[in-house]
């Protein structure tokens, strides 16, 4: 599959997924309260869970980099 369909499918996608949210986002405007370990607070239900995801991706980021360096080490000291 050629690179420029490959990114193109993926902007479309992206762009299906943020008008999704915004939907979600736009009728989820209620405010909830949450509480997280010491802290609380109220605030719109899609801004929690907007919140979470970001948390989640930083997360998996992070996860991700370590893997790849320990990976990486391990390649240097085969060679």
């Amino acid at each position: 599959m050629p690179l420029t369909r490959t990114a193109w499918i993926g902007i479309c996608a992206t762009a299906l997924t943020f008008v999704v949210l915004i939907v979600f986002m736009l009728q989820s405007t209620r405010s909830v309260e949450v509480t997280f370990l010491w802290m609380q607070g109220t605030l719109p239900p899609a801004l929690a869970l907007l919140i979470a995801g970001v948390g989640v991706a930083i997360s998996a980021v992070v996860l991700g980099a370590t893997r790849i360096t320990q990976l990486r080490r391990l390649s240097r000291q085969r060679h």
